[in-house]
C-alpha cells in the first residue's frame, strides 16, 4: 500500500493502510498506534465493534474530533478533497505529515510519500483534532 500525502480534514497528513511504513517514516515507537480514519459511519460500523452507548450521539455528530476507545484511536472524516483515488478506500491509518516532534516540512514529506494529492490551496498545516478518551461512563479530553 502506498503512502499518500494529502490535506486531511484537520491538517496535512500521511495516509496509508500499511502502518509499518508509517512507523518507519515517522521513526515512531511501535507501541504508539496510529489513528484510524473511516470515510463514513457505515464503514466504521463494519470494521469496529461499537462505541459505548452513552457516547454514541457525540461520536456521530463530532467534527474534527478523535476518540480513543479501548486504546484504539479512531475518527469519522469524509475526505476533504474530491479524489477518486481516496474514495476507493474505506479507511486509512493517519498521522501528521512531519517528522516526530517537528513541524510540516514539504521537502521531507514529498520524499517520504508515494502519492501526493492536493488542490489549488496547496498543503498547509492547521490545528490538529481534539482527542477524547471514552469508556462506558467517562469522557476525558487528552488534547
Amino acid at each position: 500500500m502506498p503512502i499518500i500525502l494529502t490535506q486531511t480534514d484537520t491538517t496535512v497528513g500521511f495516509l496509508s493502510q500499511n502502518d509499518s511504513k508509517l512507523f518507519e517514516i515517522k521513526s515512531r515507537p511501535q507501541t504508539k498506534p496510529f489513528l484510524k480514519v473511516y470515510n463514513t459511519l457505515k464503514t466504521f460500523k463494519k470494521d469496529f465493534k461499537r462505541v459505548p452507548s452513552s457516547h454514541k450521539k457525540s461520536f456521530r455528530r463530532s467534527k474534527k474530533t478523535t476518540f480513543v476507545v479501548k486504546n484504539q484511536a479512531l475518527r469519522i472524516a469524509p475526505f476533504s478533497l474530491n479524489s477518486k483515488y481516496l474514495r476507493e478506500f474505506c479507511w486509512h491509518y493517519s498521522t501528521s505529515a512531519n517528522e516526530s516532534g517537528k513541524s510540516f516540512e514539504r521537502n521531507f514529506c514529498e520524499d517520504k510519500s508515494d502519492i501526493i494529492i492536493e488542490n489549488r490551496e496547496r498543503l498547509f498545516e492547521t490545528k490538529s483534532s481534539k482527542i477524547y478518551k471514552i469508556n462506558k461512563s467517562k469522557k476525558r479530553r487528552l488534547r
